[in-house]
C-alpha cells in the first residue's frame, strides 16, 4: 500500500490539473499589465511566479487531504490517502517539497528582478502577496490554538479561498512591477466575487456531508443562502460592467464579456429550481468566459 508510484494518484492528490488555473492566472495578471505576452526577463519572472503558484496550490490541496484523511476514510475512501495508493509519509514529504519549490521560485524571481531597472523594490509586493497566501493557508487548514480556523467557520473560510484565488492575478501583475494597475484590480474583484458566490453555492450542495461545520448554509438554511448567492452574482455583474463604464477597459470591448454575463444571468433559474450543482458549474463557466473576454481586451488595446 503506497509503495508503488501511481501518476494518477498523485495528480488526484495534488489536483494538479485544477492547479494549472493558478499557473495561467499569473500569466493573465502579467498580460493585463503589459498588454502582450511577457518577453525576456519579465517572461522569466512570470514563469517563476507561475511555477511558485502551481506548487503552492498543489501543496495546499495535498495538505487538505492529509488533514482530512480520517474523515475521508468514511466519506471518500477512494481518495489516494485513505485508499492507500499514497502513504501519509509520502504525501507529507511531497507537500513540504512543493512548498520549498514555491519559495525557491519566488527567491529566484526576486534575484532576476533586482537586475532590472525597476529594481527589486518595485517587485517586493510579490513577497507580501505570497506571505499573505501563507497566512490564509495556515489559518484555513490549521486547527491549532493560535489559528483562526477559517475552514470550520463557514463564510470567513469562503472569503479566504476567494481571496487566495483572486490574489493569483495580483501576484502575476506584481512580477511585472504593477500590481495596482486598474485592470488588475478590476479582475481581482471580479474573480473574488465570482468565487465567493460559487463557494457559497457549493456549501449548499455539500450540506449533507457538512454536519458539524459552521457553513453559511448550515447556519441560515439553503433558501436564504441561495438568495445571498444570487445577490453576490448581481454584485459580480456590477464588478464586470463597472470597469467598462469607468474606461478601464474600452466600452466597445463589452461585447467580449457578453457570453459571460449571459451565462451569469442563467444562474438564477438554476438556484430557483434548487439545481445547486448546475448553478455552481454555470458560475465557473461564466467566470471562464468573462476572464477570456477580458484577456482578449487587454491584448487588443
Amino acid at each position: 500500500m503506497g509503495s508503488g508510484f501511481s501518476f494518477s494518484a498523485w495528480t488526484t492528490l495534488l489536483r494538479a490539473g485544477n492547479s494549472l488555473t493558478g499557473f495561467f492566472g499569473v500569466a493573465f495578471g502579467a498580460v493585463l499589465v503589459l498588454g502582450e505576452i511577457p518577453q525576456g526577463s519579465l517572461a522569466q519572472i512570470t514563469l517563476l511566479h507561475s511555477i511558485s503558484v502551481w506548487c503552492f496550490m498543489c501543496s495546499w490541496n495535498a495538505l487538505n487531504d492529509i488533514l482530512d484523511v480520517k474523515i475521508d476514510v468514511i466519506n471518500r475512501p477512494n481518495r489516494p490517502l485513505p485508499s492507500g495508493a499514497i502513504s501519509l509519509s509520502q504525501a507529507k514529504f511531497v507537500t513540504g517539497m512543493l512548498m520549498l519549490v514555491s519559495l525557491a521560485s519566488l527567491i529566484i524571481a526576486g534575484k532576476i528582478a533586482s537586475g532590472l531597472s525597476a529594481g527589486v523594490e518595485e517587485w517586493y509586493p510579490s513577497v507580501v502577496i505570497w506571505l499573505f497566501a501563507i497566512f490564509l493557508l495556515t489559518n484555513y487548514e490549521s486547527s491549532g490554538n493560535l489559528s483562526l480556523k477559517l475552514k470550520d467557520r463557514g463564510l470567513p473560510g469562503n472569503i479566504a479561498i476567494s481571496l487566495s484565488v483572486g490574489m493569483v492575478v495580483l501576484f502575476g501583475a506584481a512580477g511585472v512591477f504593477d500590481w495596482l494597475n486598474p485592470k488588475v484590480i478590476s479582475v481581482f474583484l471580479i474573480g473574488f466575487f465570482y468565487n465567493l458566490g460559487r463557494e457559497i453555492i457549493k456549501d449548499i450542495e455539500d450540506m449533507d456531508g457538512d454536519k458539524g461545520r459552521n457553513t453559511l448554509a448550515m447556519r441560515i438554511g439553503p433558501e436564504k443562502t441561495r438568495l445571498i448567492a444570487w445577490t453576490l452574482m448581481l454584485v459580480t455583474m456590477i464588478t464586470i460592467l463597472l470597469p467598462f463604464g469607468l474606461g478601464v477597459f474600452p466600452l466597445i470591448h463589452l461585447l467580449l464579456v457578453t457570453p459571460g454575463i449571459i451565462s451569469l444571468q442563467m444562474v438564477k433559474a438554476k438556484l430557483t429550481n434548487l439545481e445547486d450543482h448546475a448553478a455552481q458549474s454555470l458560475v465557473k463557466k461564466s467566470m471562464q468566459l468573462t476572464l477570456i473576454g477580458l484577456m482578449i481586451s487587454a491584448i487588443m488595446v
